[in-house]
């Protein structure tokens, strides 16, 4: 069936490519021309800007890999092995996640999968008053290298009907986790799900010191919000304020410190920076205990 898959997509691929060609005339010899040739194609008006976009992030998936885009070790929300229900449902309560990696004796050692769905279930089945115990509700881990390309790991995904797999190192310790949303948002960009925030309220408090913003806040109104006096000459957005001063295209779980403020990439892809963490620290690089207000 793999095969069949396979063939089907190639054959989809040289069709476009072929089609291409005979529009534009001349055969492009690098991806350098064939980007050449599709922007061209564009300003003819034959598809428009997001198609672009879409087909540009279809070529890079085939040369990004797994390290990438994986969401690190350090900010992976896990399960401990040994956790009781309680702490469970506090973790998949607070995170809104649907599947959790359940850690062994360190980070690094993933023995499966946790979803949200099957506790759920339990509890539907009247069934809450007798003893848990998580390995009865363990699913197993798919694991693939750091150096798995992305387009290889969409098809297995596809594949597998998996939408999570744990990314290990050279020594097989988990560096990581990559989903199949994270995979498609290099293609099509940011897909929003029940869990974001509305568009149209671009700032969310979390805490008294912590914020989750949209990349494409304007400064000003970051400034007013925060009180704060960053530069609207250079830059109109808070997320372009934060890939300059970063210096490059960040990936997630990348940040920086500017003013009383510390900003974390959470969503990006290889394009653009969608949703940003924010913290308030002090003059001693510790977070507050107080925030400034939502009025």
């Amino acid at each position: 069936m793999n095969d069949t898959v396979q063939s089907d997509n190639d054959s989809n691929w040289q069709n476009w490519n072929k089609y291409l060609i005979k529009l534009l005339g001349g055969e492009p010899q690098t991806k350098e021309e064939l980007l050449g040739l599709l922007k061209a194609a564009k300003q003819r008006e034959i598809f428009d800007l997001d198609a672009l976009s879409m087909i540009e992030g279809v070529l890079q998936v085939s040369e990004l890999q797994a390290r990438d885009i994986m969401i690190p070790r350090a900010q992976i929300v896990g399960v401990p092995r040994d956790a009781p229900l309680e702490q469970i449902l506090t973790i998949m309560r607070d995170s809104a996640h649907s599947r959790f990696p359940v850690i062994g004796e360190d980070r690094g050692e993933v023995i499966g999968l946790l979803l949200a769905k099957d506790i759920v279930a339990f509890f539907g089945r009247n069934e809450a008053q007798r003893r848990f115990n998580i390995r009865d509700f363990l699913r197993a881990a798919i694991f693939v290298p750091e150096s798995k390309r992305l387009n290889v790991l969409l098809k297995e995904f596809k594949a597998s009907h998996n939408h999570m797999a744990i990314v290990v190192d050279e020594y097989g310790n988990a560096a990581g986790l990559v989903t199949i949303e994270d995979v498609l948002e290099q293609i099509v960009g940011e897909i929003e799900d029940e869990h974001d925030f509305d568009e149209a309220t671009p700032i969310f408090k979390r805490s008294q010191s912590e914020y989750t913003i949209k990349a494409h806040l304007p400064i000003d109104e970051f400034n007013q919000y925060f009180n704060s006096n960053f530069s609207e000459a250079e830059f109109d957005t808070i997320g372009g304020l934060v890939i300059h001063a970063i210096g490059h295209l960040p990936k997630r779980g990348e940040w920086v410190d500017l003013e009383q403020f510390r900003f974390k990439i959470m969503r990006a892809d290889s394009r653009r920076v969608y949703l940003l963490n924010l913290r308030i620290l002090n003059t001693t690089g510790t977070i507050y205990e107080q925030a400034p207000s939502d009025t």
